[in-house]
């Protein structure tokens, strides 16, 4: 049996331990979490059975041999430069800390490490993959966002942008490249550093970023423009139920990776 840590321990987290070691995936077992608040993931990882350690993130790649980092992008690359450079596995969430930490995939292939980047509000990833393989002339995403998830992230205090009470209509608040909306929406826009990398890149990647008050989680569409394929896709996610700013499907697509590293069967690229 496989054994798994998770590397941050909040609202993803804690729905990952849950469906564990509720034993949703028989050939893994949670073994280690880890996260700044240590007595507090002790007293979550306690409700669990049976509960897995609690550990300083240094301690975490002794007990795991696939790490989920489920923290923030501010988190992102101590917690890669931990879990690559003792060899192990990584499974991504906060894409948007890639850029923060050029090293990666070298500290990676030094020690031995993989990284797997989950990608639950990206649709279409395996056919941009598959345009990657010729030649994609463009790629644009755009993302609409309710006003309580922008209304509090510094970029769009700095810009003036007032969302306490919600605009009556969609207004942009953001264009650019993939790069640029990570630095400025560093918890939002994991989406854009996981379309980039699935395709042609940060700086080549563009993205409009709205502030809409008429839909009820964030909403991704996603234009690509290439040689082998044309390529419209819309996702619409759900928030979850135990927090509004976090969509639901995160959780489910870091257990589809996780099976994706077990089950015999592979389905897509």
């Amino acid at each position: 049996m496989t054994s798994v840590g998770l590397a941050g321990f909040g609202t993803v987290g804690q729905e990952l331990a849950r469906r564990l070691t509720a034993r949703a995936i028989p050939q893994l077992r949670l073994a280690a979490v880890s996260a700044l608040d240590l007595a507090k993931a002790r007293t979550n990882a306690a409700k669990l059975a049976p509960p897995p350690l609690a550990v300083p993130l240094a301690e975490l790649p002794r007990h795991a041999e696939i790490i989920v980092e489920c923290a923030t992008a501010m988190a992102f690359p101590e917690i890669a430069r931990t879990v690559l450079g003792a060899g192990r596995t990584l499974i991504a969430v906060s894409a948007g800390g890639v850029p923060n930490c050029p090293d990666m995939v070298e500290i990676a292939r030094e020690h031995g490490g993989r990284i797997r980047i989950a990608s639950g509000a990206l649709p279409g990833l395996d056919a941009i993959r598959g345009a990657k393989e010729g030649l994609i002339r463009s790629v644009k995403l755009t993302s609409q966002l309710k006003p309580e998830s922008l209304a509090h992230e510094d970029y769009i205090k700095s810009k003036g942008f007032d969302f306490s009470t919600p605009p009556p209509k969609p207004v942009k608040v953001f264009e650019g490249s993939a790069g640029q909306a990570a630095a400025a929406f560093p918890r939002h826009f994991n989406v854009a550093i996981t379309l980039s990398l699935g395709g042609i890149g940060f700086d080549r990647t563009q993205v409009e970023v709205w502030c809409d008050p008429t839909v009820p989680g964030a909403v991704h569409h996603v234009e690509v423009d290439a040689e082998d394929i044309g390529l419209s896709m819309t996702s619409r996610n759900r928030p979850s139920p135990t927090n509004p700013r976090t969509s639901r499907m995160v959780a489910p697509s870091i257990m589809a990776a996780l099976r994706a590293l077990v089950d015999p069967l592979q389905v897509g690229s």
